[in-house]
């Protein structure tokens, strides 16, 4: 029986493996030892560089000098991928464009053909091929033909014979089978059955080196992920049965102690509180280490806006690597931001027109240390200017905000110029916000048959869950917003009153499409509804802000921006009390080939009504289709629609999603 067994154990990541040159310099350098006199020595060492300048010349593609080559160089093998391989790695292919490879030479590359060829055949699971090396001289050329064919060709033919396959795969986690030395032994013996079973050569499968080498790795970085980041491969075997073509599997993986998330440690942070910002980060100190929450700790620092750079990486220097479980500290490398920073920027509404902006962030305010963001906004339709100061949050998570907002725009047919001041406390997780907060509304309305001037008090609380697979272009999950606030108004007279909004959106998959040979993706229905209500007396001045008002961009396409209302009277659009709005899209990936990655189209039918009372209420019918692009700055939306009850076609342009 004809076994083979490769025994491997764990190097670094980083090592680099060279073929050693000495074969190709080894006839010459025996000369030189065997031949007396300087002469002789000289002229060996002079052979020896020549063999360098010819390796250099084939290295750099670059002929020592000009002529034919050496030979040609043919693989036969009837497996396409066999006879591809051989013919790009083989050592004689290297040589075949030397114009004076000496006859010595040649030989010992023929002398080693047959080795190099089984060699590089093991790795794609060939152990027993059967291989005919022919060294032949080729015609002289005739009259007319080129001079620089070469003399001869070596020709490899190749019976790779049966491919080896795997008979047997065994995982082992060192650990898992000892309870009194491991207490987490339980738990290594679940990853072991989890590596058993998800590992990439299963019996049955082709046994090629790359595969094996995968495979390995793979287990690696999947025990790496979660609680044992110190892992590494103890050893590994590849037990081969050439004569079966049966290969036996066995990797042993060291999993080292069971990690545990230390203090974070903050380093080349100056200018902003340390304290505040591991707060922010929320790292789950003695949590068991998890890669994903490593990655989303740095993502929110990164995102917070207090810093340009930032890098996490787990401390382990000094950690007892035969210790069944450790706490390691995590330690962030970061590049502080600009104390200021302000941004001006120019953008186009088909609901507002063009648009002006200023943006200004202050990141540490005298005195209390909170930040502030600053914005000055003008379009046609809209004028605000606003500032929003918040706290970094404490060990709970809350923070405190506060904020002042003034703004000029058209709500329906009339001018409002309202006055918005709120504060309270807000906390953000990984997926659900929460607020609550007490705010102040004045609304001063201008225009013909415009509703009287009000304001109002309210208190109010909101929660927003965002469970989709990308909350900057999701493409799948759901996300629900629930808002409720209860107050009072103060001018012209009190009444009490509440208001509620619930804002929900899901993506169903609706099977994948073929958009290229071998690449498909998925298509899907984007659900969305909307509704909302504010319940007082029915003579009560309700703030205009506080009411509803639909139509554009986001909510109803095929009508104006906020031109659905609950009434006209004498061509003013008054607000109303209850609002409903629902929207079916189907987007689906263009099939054109080359638009696969960025471009999908949609077709959507968009429904919504505002009225006083809810048996008033109107639907208002928008249809059409569009065009999706995944652009660098966010995702583009532009469709064409056409409002049902308004019988007009709009063009309707988006950049970024927010929900």
């Amino acid at each position: 029986m004809n076994n083979a067994r490769v025994t491997s154990t764990a190097q670094p990541t980083s090592a680099l493996v060279r073929r050693a040159r000495w074969p190709a310099l080894l006839i010459p350098l025996l000369l030189a030892a065997a031949l007396p006199g300087c002469g002789v020595l000289k002229d060996a060492f002079q052979s020896e560089r020549r063999t360098d300048e010819r390796r250099d010349a084939i290295e750099s593609d670059t002929p020592a000098e000009s002529g034919p080559d050496a030979f040609a160089f043919n693989v036969e093998a009837e497996d396409q991928d066999v006879r591809e391989y051989l013919a790009r790695h083989m050592q004689l292919q290297r040589f075949a464009h030397l114009p004076d490879l000496q006859d010595a030479e040649l030989r010992r590359l023929l002398g080693a053909a047959e080795a190099d060829a089984r060699e590089l055949l093991a790795t794609l699971g060939y152990f027993s091929p059967t291989l005919t090396i022919a060294l032949h001289d080729n015609p002289a050329p005739g009259a007319g033909q080129r001079r620089d064919t070469p003399a001869r060709t070596i020709t490899v033919n190749v019976q790779p014979g049966e491919r080896t396959q795997i008979a047997k795969a065994a995982v082992q986690v060192l650990g898992s089978d000892a309870p009194a030395q491991r207490p987490d032994a339980a738990e290594l013996q679940a990853r072991q059955d989890r590596l058993q079973r998800g590992f990439g050569l299963q019996p049955g499968a082709p046994f090629t080196q790359r595969d094996w080498d995968d495979a390995k790795s793979q287990g690696l970085r999947q025990l790496q992920a979660q609680r044992y980041a110190l892992a590494r491969i103890d050893k590994s075997r590849a037990e081969v049965d050439a004569d079966r073509a049966r290969a036996e599997l066995q990797v042993q993986y060291a999993p080292g102690p069971d990690l545990r998330f230390g203090a974070l440690q903050i380093q080349g942070s100056e200018r902003y509180d340390s304290e505040g910002l591991r707060n922010l980060a929320r790292l789950p100190v003695g949590a068991p280490y998890d890669q994903q929450k490593l990655l989303d700790t740095q993502q929110r620092l990164a995102s917070s806006g207090y810093y340009d750079a930032v890098f996490l990486a787990l401390d382990t220097e000094g950690v007892d690597k035969d210790a069944a479980q450790a706490t390691v500290p995590v330690t962030a490398q970061v590049r502080e931001a600009p104390l200021q920073k302000a941004v001006f920027g120019v953008g186009l509404s088909t609901d507002t027109g063009p648009r002006m902006s200023l943006d200004h962030t202050h990141n540490r305010l005298p005195l209390i240390g909170w930040r502030a963001l600053s914005k000055v906004e003008l379009s046609r339709k809209h004028k605000l200017l606003s500032t929003d100061w918040t706290a970094l949050p404490g060990p709970d998570g809350w923070r405190w905000f506060t904020g002042l907002q003034l703004q000029r725009e058209t709500t329906g047919s009339y001018e409002v110029n309202s006055s918005r001041v709120r504060a309270g406390r807000t906390k953000g997780s990984d997926h659900i916000d929460r607020s609550y907060f007490l705010q102040f509304d004045a609304a001063s309305n201008q225009g013909p048959d415009a509703p009287p001037s009000s304001s109002a008090i309210t208190a109010n609380y909101g929660w927003t869950g965002r469970y989709f697979n990308d909350n900057q272009n999701p493409t799948s999950g759901y996300g629900l917003a629930a808002e409720l606030g209860v107050g009072t108004t103060l001018v012209p007279e009190r009444d009490l009153f509440t208001r509620t909004l619930v804002r929900w959106q899901s993506f169903i998959d609706t099977g994948r499409v073929q958009v290229a040979e071998g690449i498909s993706r998925a298509s899907r229905l984007s659900l969305r509804l909307e509704g909302g209500a504010v319940l007082a007396r029915e003579g009560a001045t309700i703030p205009v802000t506080q009411l509803f008002l639909t139509g554009g961009d986001t909510t109803v396409r095929g009508y104006g921006w906020k031109k659905i209302g609950a009434r006209t009277v004498n061509d003013t659009l008054f607000g109303g009390r209850y609002l409903a709005v629902g929207s079916v899209e189907w987007q689906r990936p263009i099939t054109i080939r080359g638009n696969h990655v960025d471009f999908e189209s949609a077709t959507f039918v968009d429904v919504g009504a505002v009225a006083d009372k809810l048996g008033d209420l109107k639907p208002h019918v928008g249809v059409g289709a569009g065009l999706r692009w995944r652009s660098p700055v966010g995702p583009l939306q532009a469709d064409v629609a056409y409002g049902v009850q308004d019988r007009q076609l709009r063009l309707h342009l988006r950049l970024g999603y927010t929900f």
